[in-house]
């Protein structure tokens, strides 16, 4: 009873070995998927405040077109009062009425833009805080998450020292019937209890004598 419980304790080790190696193995992934979901925000924030920009960029082309019309529209008037033929009357009519649509489409156009512009900024504003504090929660989700996985590694160091004075305790045939049970199990498990009839790893009914000497507790049972 007293190797069973050592085997017990061993076997508790080797669990906790295989748990701590399998945070640090996948460390890389798991470190990745934190920066791919910060990475879905950061998409998020840059697709507004390209919106915003694009918003600000057409509008400055509409008001430099209005300008332009503007300028150019002046300048019909001005040859529509100095017009000397029907021709040139009609020619700077036309010119006029173009000229005034080209202006009212380029300022219809900014209204729109300016209800755009609006509604982004106020996004913008609303999201303000998460904008400031993104970065620094990134860095501080990163920082927890590497300090984890290296206390994983001394930890994993530590472990492996006690697994190692655990294991020279025992006989030199239980050990090596250990590790060899231990090795060939899916789940790291050499042991396993056995209740209602059946194996508790295998779940394989177990004969009655068998049984019987496991109630008795004397012997460990491979």
């Amino acid at each position: 009873k007293a190797e069973l419980g050592k085997l017990i304790e061993l076997q508790k080790s080797d669990l906790k070995i295989r748990e701590l190696k399998e945070t640090i193995e996948t460390a890389d992934k798991r470190r990745a998927d934190i920066q791919q979901e910060f990475e879905k925000h950061a998409s998020s924030i840059r697709e507004i405040q390209s919106k915003e920009r694009d918003f600000r960029a057409r509008r400055a082309e509409l008001e430099k077109q209005v300008a332009e019309s503007t300028a150019m529209l002046q300048r019909s008037e001005r040859n529509l009062k100095v017009a000397q033929s029907q021709r040139e009357y009609e020619l700077a009519m036309r010119e006029i009425d173009t000229l005034q649509k080209q202006i009212q489409t380029s300022e219809t156009g900014m209204v729109e833009v300016d209800e755009g512009l609006a509604a982004t900024n106020k996004e913008l504003e609303e999201r303000a805080e998460e904008i400031n504090s993104f970065e620094e929660k990134r860095a501080a989700a990163l920082a927890e998450f590497d300090a984890t996985v290296e206390q994983a590694r001394v930890e994993l160091e530590a472990e492996r020292k006690v697994r190692a004075e655990m294991f020279a305790q025992l006989p030199a045939q239980l050990a090596a019937v250990y590790d060899d049970l231990s090795r060939r199990s899916d789940d790291g498990e050499a042991l396993a209890d056995a209740s209602d009839g059946s194996c508790g790893a295998c779940f394989m009914a177990l004969r009655p004598h068998l049984q019987m000497e496991v109630r008795r507790g004397v012997e460990i049972i491979t």
